[in-house]
């Protein structure tokens, strides 16, 4: 399983246990840059953004958790896995 394959169609993501909504999403492919932003997330006034490279090479840890280059620790969730 790679990253990517749990991005498609998220609506949130989870950061070393915060939860954020995300506001845009975009499943890198052959034409996405390492520095293009692949998702923003909001927290109430809490934004985050992640690049291309920011998740690749991301490690699986087990059950679509991943660890990214900079220690993070991030899942992508869909409303359906939250309730």
């Amino acid at each position: 399983m790679r990253i990517v394959d749990t991005m498609t169609d998220a609506e949130f993501v989870l950061i070393d246990g915060v939860m954020f909504q995300t506001g845009y999403l975009r499943v890198p492919d052959e034409y996405t840059d390492a520095d293009d932003v692949v998702v923003e997330a909001r927290r109430g006034d809490t934004e985050i953004d992640l690049t291309r490279d920011e998740i690749d090479d991301a490690v699986l840890l087990g059950e679509g958790v991943f660890r990214l280059k900079s220690g993070s620790v991030v899942r992508f969730l869909s409303s359906a896995v939250i309730h």
